[in-house]
């Protein structure tokens, strides 16, 4: 009987491992695109051109044996340099262009994926790169690991409890009459409370009886945090109120003498080496790369993210991606159910259904509310 509720246990625990990796790699690579339209105002529709560097740089260079901290740095290097090719010849030009350029790159590479077996082996795939922690760890590593993971809890819990402090504060300088926004702080502070308890608890015991997957949930959500602390840190420094400038009016800045060619230059690329870390994590993730796992759909994947979040709101993506993999989950479990009694059976039609009611959702949120759940409606100048 043990032995039945301790393996139930063990197989929803792992099941919730890859959710979270999955959400934290979805959040680091919508971070990079928050960074360069949510903070800066470039409208990037080939985001997963720059995922696709940095995973196919990652697990190249780790089969000629380069380790694996290295051959990701490089990845996300690259994708900095291939933000640098395309920031170059069009962020002088209008936004629509920029949009054109990135979605034709995006495809281009992908192309080149599948067609260049010389350099990416093609529709075979690259398989059987090294992994990281894909070792076995004795008790005291895992104790080890587990307090990294307790770690990782009290951060997030910390950056909760900081946003959540500075909304209340907000809601008392201008004095709101009605208390609709501090019973709204209060419900997503439980939310959020208990998300990270169920994180944390299901962390633990995947950690304790450790697998490959449950040390890659680890790695990611330890870069998610240092890439996140790093990124909050930018967006309240004067650059970061540069970008914010440049999205609202860039003629403003411009007249102040700042280069605003530079600044969005500066965002596009560290947005494209966020996402070759993401990149990175998904080749891990995936084990196994081929050039159809890189489809536009990731980018509009991310852009549902941000969107849902909150432009220009890096603890909205976090919130977007969790939202966006919850949804996912649900459908992908509930959505069968549904169709049998309206008579969908069809797989291609469930997942058109699927995305008719995301749609239908995201409707609904630009009705409601544009900024996204976390944006700030004052800082939404897009509809202008």
């Amino acid at each position: 009987m043990n032995g039945d509720i301790l393996s139930q246990l063990t197989a929803s625990s792992g099941y919730i491992v890859f959710l979270v990796t999955s959400a934290g790699l979805y959040s680091l690579f919508a971070l990079g695109l928050n960074l360069q339209w949510g903070l800066t105002g470039l409208i990037n529709f080939g985001h997963v051109a720059f995922m696709t560097v940095g995973a196919y740089t990652t697990a190249l260079l780790t089969l000629q044996g380069v380790p694996l901290i290295i051959a990701a740095i490089a990845g996300a290097g690259l994708a900095a340099l291939l933000g640098l090719a395309i920031g170059t010849s069009t962020l002088r030009l209008r936004e629509d262009y920029l949009a054109i350029v990135t979605i034709g790159v995006s495809e281009l590479l992908r192309l080149v994926a599948l067609n260049e077996e010389w350099l990416t082996r093609g529709s075979f795939g690259v398989q059987r790169y090294p992994l990281p922690l894909n070792v076995r760890f004795n008790p005291i590593g895992e104790l080890l690991l587990i307090g990294i993971l307790t770690l990782l809890a009290i951060f997030a819990g910390w950056q909760l409890w900081r946003g959540l402090r500075r909304q209340w504060q907000e809601s008392q300088l201008i004095k709101e009459k009605r208390p609709t926004k501090r019973v709204s702080l209060i419900i997503w502070g439980i939310i959020a409370t208990a998300l990270i308890l169920v994180i944390y608890v299901n962390g633990v015991i995947a950690l304790s009886n450790y697998t490959y997957k449950a040390g890659l949930m680890l790695l990611v959500l330890l870069v998610l945090a240092l890439v996140y602390h790093a990124l909050e840190f930018l967006a309240r420094s004067p650059w970061g109120r540069i970008l914010k400038a440049i999205r609202e009016d860039e003629e403003i800045p411009r007249a102040l003498g700042k280069n605003v060619f530079w600044y969005k230059l500066q965002a596009f690329m560290l947005g494209g080496a966020i996402a070759g870390i993401a990149g990175a994590f998904f080749a891990w993730q995936l084990t196994t790369i081929y050039p159809t796992n890189f489809e536009p759909l990731l980018t509009f994947n991310a852009w549902i993210i941000v969107v849902l979040g909150g432009a220009g709101s890096n603890a909205g993506t976090l919130l977007g991606a969790v939202i966006f993999w919850a949804y996912d989950t649900l459908t992908r479990f509930l959505l069968p159910q549904i169709g049998i009694q309206i008579g969908i059976t069809n797989e291609a039609q469930l997942g058109g259904l699927r995305i008719m009611i995301i749609g239908l959702i995201l409707m609904m949120l630009m009705i409601w509310r544009p900024q996204g759940i976390l944006g700030k409606k004052e800082e939404l100048t897009l509809g202008r």
